[in-house]
């Protein structure tokens, strides 16, 4: 299969990521943590934030004690928080071609949900100030299963909660950890990178890559006509 195939299927529902696939938020989170964490005087690359992409919370913090002190890891969240509470609620812009492509699948019928790992209160805060949350008929968030990404807990409860059958889903994700758990789901992803490039690891899964919400667009209209 080719990266830019088009889908061969007609998806009885999409599924859509949320940080970093619809929202422009892990730019934000990313200098959050480096103003904290220079605050603090923490010495730390930009690698270790960014391999929280795409994890809950309750793994970057498991994988942060690993790390640092509790003293330093609560100081460390309690700052980062203050930050990105301020960032959140001024508004977050929007990725390029996500209201475009939430338009044409509600035109075309097919059902929507958010797939995402981040808690409800500050998922349904996010797309709500971000005016995405009347697009979407179902919102499965980290806090309603037992597993986060990249088990396929978080988009096999949001495919039942739309009453579709997972090998008829797209899911479109930006992180490794959340086309990983499409494919454990049986679902078909579409992956658009945000800050991390997928690697030869990820591109070995064989899914589609593309650089936008616009591509991923044009790999999935052909099938719904």
């Amino acid at each position: 299969m080719s990266l830019l195939e088009p889908v061969a299927f007609a998806p009885a529902a999409v599924l859509f990521d949320m940080d970093g696939l619809m929202i422009e938020s892990e730019r934000a989170l990313l200098e959050c943590w480096r103003e904290a964490s220079r605050e603090l005087g923490l010495d730390v690359d930009d690698a270790l934030w960014l391999s929280f992409v795409g994890l809950s919370d309750r793994v970057c913090h498991e994988m942060l004690r690993e790390r640092f002190a509790e003293d330093q890891l609560q100081a460390l969240l309690s700052g980062l928080q203050v930050r990105y509470d301020a960032r959140v609620e001024a508004g977050l812009p929007l990725k390029t071609g996500v209201l475009e492509l939430l338009a044409l699948l509600k035109q075309r019928g097919i059902p929507r949900a958010v797939g995402t790992s981040t808690r409800r209160p500050r998922a349904l805060q996010k797309l709500e100030l971000c005016g995405l949350l009347p697009h979407f008929d179902a919102v499965v968030t980290g806090s309603d299963v037992a597993h986060s990404k990249p088990a396929p807990d978080i988009y096999l409860l949001a495919a039942e909660q739309l009453g579709v059958a997972p090998e008829h889903c797209i899911v479109l994700e930006d992180s490794a950890a959340g086309v990983r758990a499409a494919l454990a789901a049986g679902m078909t992803p579409i992956q658009v990178p945000d800050l991390v490039a997928p690697d030869e690891g990820v591109r070995a899964l064989g899914h589609r890559i593309v650089e936008s919400l616009v591509q991923a667009r044009a790999l999935i209209e052909p099938a719904l006509r």
